[in-house]
């Protein structure tokens, strides 16, 4: 059997909506409110549409046995703890993040309306997936959105044998002439942890640039790799950057930090305790909306119409080939690790969900 063979054997094609209904149905079977688990559904499948499989529909039995055990809740409302107008913290009380996230963007959102700007800090969070999902939120607003999170450590200083910070994510959105265009989405690492779990769950190998094993060893085995560490981006200079978040959220809001913000994997009973950043612009306060919208459209055109090298036929904004995909899979359905799948629907058993029929498509 040939590798593209075996690959293909491993991926299953879906109905978006059926995937959907499937990750709402579990949440509700929970206890939560249908509304709100329409929401959760709606951002984890967002991910997998986008081709953001380590933020998608992957983290559904994770989040069913933190639930389970109390490492999470089911709080959905943010308690104000400090208002200055332009600038809030919140208390997400330990809550679903794919729910305090898009409350506390939209009160960016609206303190940008009033000020120019918002920012709103959140504590006592819980992991909330695609950072790209919240900044987005911001830019279909027609504000510039920015969004970030602590994490568990993950990543040692450079020459250093230890987790000192997380794999911090940090996501960018900016609406053009013709919409949200710019968008971009990283996190500090070389990859994200979840792709590591991804190629571990499927039995594949990493690139040894990814991670280590526990005694600090470039690694190209995923099972050791998430036992050992990341390695940073660009070394010394991404690992800066992960500090800088971890100070933005953490530090900055009261919240947890460096090893106070737990692991998602392990110790299901305990909260996650991780920080969140929400930022919102609006160009209104730099000489009006519309004329922002052309220098950033003009910016985009330059972009795209810059010089290739040989063999490249085009090139991408940031967010652009997410864009693409997530289009080109709503119409046509999403693919999914099948033991994604899988595992989704062993976690729907579980919980007593009541699964849709005719969701595969392939």
């Amino acid at each position: 059997m040939t590798a593209q063979a075996s690959d293909a054997d491993r991926r299953v094609l879906v109905r978006p909506a059926w995937l959907e209904a499937t990750v709402s149905a579990v949440f509700t079977a929970l206890g939560f409110d249908p509304a709100d688990s329409t929401k959760i559904a709606a951002a984890l499948v967002e991910a997998d549409l986008r081709g953001v499989s380590s933020h998608g529909i992957m983290l559904v039995p994770m989040y069913v046995e933190r639930l389970n055990a109390g490492g999470v809740t089911r709080e959905r409302e943010l308690d104000m703890l400090y208002d200055a107008g332009a600038a809030m913290v919140v208390d997400a009380r330990g809550g679903m993040g794919q729910l305090s996230s898009p409350q506390a963007m939209g009160h960016a959102i609206e303190r940008a309306g009033r000020y120019g700007l918002g920012l709103v800090s959140v504590r006592n969070a819980h992991h909330f997936g695609a950072a790209s999902r919240w900044a987005m939120q911001a830019g279909q607003a027609g504000c510039i959105g920015v969004a970030m999170s602590n994490t568990t450590p993950l990543m040692p200083a450079p020459g250093g044998a230890e987790r000192l910070v997380g794999n911090n994510p940090l996501a960018i959105a900016v609406p053009t002439s013709a919409g949200v265009e710019i968008v971009l989405d990283m996190a500090l690492s070389a990859v994200a942890l979840g792709k590591i779990r991804l190629a571990a769950s499927a039995g594949r190998p990493i690139p040894e640039t990814w991670a280590t094993d526990p005694s600090g060893t470039p690694t190209t085995d995923a099972e050791e790799a998430v036992l050992g560490m990341l390695l940073p981006a660009a070394g010394h200079k991404g690992f800066g950057l992960a500090l800088m978040i971890d100070v933005l959220t953490g530090v900055l809001s009261g919240g947890g930090w460096g090893d106070q913000v737990r692991p998602l994997y392990r110790e299901p009973d305990r909260p996650n305790d991780c920080a969140h950043l929400f930022l919102a612009i609006d160009p209104e306060l730099m000489g009006g909306v519309e004329s922002f919208r052309r220098r950033s459209s003009g910016l985009a055109a330059r972009v795209r119409g810059s010089a290739t090298a040989p063999g490249v036929n085009r090139l991408y904004l940031p967010g652009e080939i997410e864009a693409e995909r997530a289009a080109h899979q709503r119409r046509h359905g999403v693919l999914i690790e099948r033991s994604g799948l899988d595992a989704l629907l062993a976690a729907a058993r579980a919980v007593g969900a009541v699964v849709p029929a005719g969701g595969v498509l392939s």
